[in-house]
């Protein structure tokens, strides 16, 4: 392949909001929780989709930084530009409560995860994931369940590799007719492009989102 808590979620993909510790789906698509302490190689794991009905768009990174594990939020690093962005694109207050833009992205038909499950990755930095230790997520599952996603877009060239390694050889042929693109990364360590020049390539969330 070449790739160029909520009010309404479905329930096969609930987001369990009120767990003291982030959440993932294992490969059997048992919800869990997992804590980080005494794990072994400092694994990070992800948390469940941000998922509502009928999502249209699917935005992936590669893993949760440090900062968004401590916070338990997608992009929770405060000069992570990825909630500027959806404010700008769909008016949103970025500067809402958590719970508030999970709502907002999900009524604009929005669906956040990651590539990875879980891997060993010293840091923050997508660089210092060990992908000898990576798991990916469900795919699969996701796209037969979501059947309306018709654009997936990755946060940044690590997500795209990831997905193209691990995740393309897991789904069956013509599994998905899904557009893939690639866009800047809205993380504050990819500082050779602008905020503006970085939305304007993520306008095709936009467009994709609001298509009638």
């Amino acid at each position: 392949m070449c790739v160029q808590p909520c009010r309404a979620l479905s329930l096969s993909w609930g987001w369990m909001k009120n767990c003291s510790e982030p959440h993932q789906f294992n490969l059997t698509g048992n919800p869990r929780c997992l804590t980080r302490t005494g794990m072994e190689k400092s694994e990070t794991a992800g948390f469940l989709p941000i998922i509502g009905p009928q999502p249209r768009v699917l935005v992936l990174g590669s893993l949760p930084s440090i900062k968004s594990v401590e916070k338990r939020q997608y992009y929770g690093h405060p000069q992570n530009a990825f909630w500027r962005i959806m404010s700008e694109l769909f008016g949103t207050d970025r500067k809402a409560q958590y719970a508030e833009r999970v709502e907002a992205v999900i009524r604009h038909r929005i669906a956040i995860w990651d590539v990875l499950a879980a891997s060993v990755r010293p840091g923050s930095m997508d660089s210092a994931i060990v992908e000898t230790t990576a798991r990916p997520n469900n795919f699969a599952r996701l796209f037969s369940e979501q059947p309306d996603i018709s654009l997936v877009c990755f946060n940044g060239r690590t997500a795209a590799r990831l997905f193209d390694r691990l995740v393309v050889p897991t789904l069956g042929k013509g599994s998905n007719s899904c557009r893939y693109q690639v866009l800047p990364s809205t993380s504050p360590a990819y500082a050779s492009m602008t905020f503006h020049e970085k939305l304007e390539h993520w306008r095709v969330v936009q467009d994709t989102a609001n298509k009638r």
